[in-house]
């Protein structure tokens, strides 16, 4: 297998567990009523966002050429820390 298709299910994996969590997230926000659905709202958008993004970088990779594919890497790399720190910030105050 060659790194590019490793890294490709890597992202994906990252992107499973935190879709999950995303998930779990938006349920914690749903049972806590209105009040806490408006002052996640803008939170949980941006975290969405970013998991758009790592989506549309996944499907960038399978067009990117071999020596192309390391520029999208960098770009892709940014995006999911974002994502990730999205994530866990948004965790910590349900903790």
């Amino acid at each position: 297998m060659d790194s590019k298709e490793a890294y490709k299910q890597k992202l994906n994996a990252q992107l499973k567990e935190w879709s999950a969590q995303i998930s779990l997230i938006n349920a914690k926000i749903e049972n806590k009523g209105a009040d806490m659905r408006l002052k996640y709202a803008k939170e949980l958008d941006s975290v969405k966002e970013k998991q758009d993004e790592v989506i549309q970088k996944i499907k960038d990779l399978d067009q990117a050429t071999e020596e192309s594919w390391e520029k999208v890497k960098v770009t892709t790399d940014q995006i999911l820390n974002d994502l990730k720190t999205g994530v866990n910030n948004i965790l910590s105050k349900f903790k």
